[in-house]
């Protein structure tokens, strides 16, 4: 059995050139879907993609020794991040 979608209560617009749309069409009826459908999961994907571009960070060999050496190296923490610590512990574990 097939899971419904959640409805689709929101709208986009864009303007595009005439070459632009006839492309885009042409693209949506080779996947033997509507233009609609074509756009927003193309739209998705793309939108999934730069949020995982982005959540990536890619460092070269001597930043990655760098970034490594950091973090086994750390410095004992200081009053401050003493403090902030148990201050972010209650209020994310209070409630």
């Amino acid at each position: 059995m097939a899971v419904p979608f959640p409805p689709r209560q929101e709208r986009l617009e864009a303007r595009v050139t005439r070459e632009q749309k006839e492309l885009l069409q042409h693209a949506a009826s080779l996947e033997g879907t509507t233009l609609s459908e074509f756009l927003v999961r193309s739209a998705q994907r793309a939108a999934e993609q730069s949020i995982r571009d982005h959540a990536v960070l890619d460092l070269t060999a001597r930043e990655t020794q760098s970034f490594v050496e950091a973090l086994l190296d750390a410095p004992a923490p200081n009053p401050a991040l003493r403090a902030a610590a148990e201050h972010y512990r209650k209020v994310t574990f209070s409630a």
